[in-house]
């Protein structure tokens, strides 16, 4: 299926509502457990801080995808931004959303000061080899990193 020409846009506040069914899209697909709940009000946070951005593309009114990307800051690296969520709706795949996606988080990092844009392949993924490609494509680099948490 070839698209149209979509928008790439940023969301805010009042986006909610469009944005929040395709995060819940995105979890269930890479099976998390995160509940709507959860999602609804983390979400409201990312669209309302100036240390985020929630991109959308869209096609009219129609959402296609989102990323969301934030920063923080470290002693290591100084100030850094994570593509957090990168998703786009599976009849609007193989279109260069996603590529768009991740160019326009690197350009807002960069524009934050950040030194690097780092993001997680979670094991839960259904195919972190093909995910992991698909990022080293787009200029990642496998550090060999292992991130581990603790639930509090």
């Amino acid at each position: 299926m070839t698209i149209a020409p979509v928008d790439l846009n940023t969301a805010g506040p009042a986006d909610l509502a469009a944005v929040l069914p395709l995060a819940m899209a995105f979890y269930a697909e890479d099976g998390f457990s995160t509940d709507e709940r959860a999602l609804r009000r983390n979400l409201s946070v990312l669209l309302a801080s100036p240390m985020a951005r929630v991109a959308v593309v869209q096609l009219e009114d129609q959402l296609l995808g989102f990323a969301v990307t934030t920063t923080s800051f470290g002693l290591e690296d100084g100030l850094i931004a994570e593509l957090e969520d990168l998703f786009v709706v599976p009849m609007a795949r193989g279109q260069g959303l996603g590529g768009r996606l991740i160019a326009d988080s690197v350009v807002w990092a960069r524009e934050q000061g950040c030194r690097s844009l780092e993001l997680v392949v979670a094991p839960s993924s259904r195919d972190v080899g093909r995910l992991l490609d698909y990022y080293r494509a787009h200029g990642f680099l496998d550090e060999g990193r292992r991130l581990i948490s603790r639930p509090l």
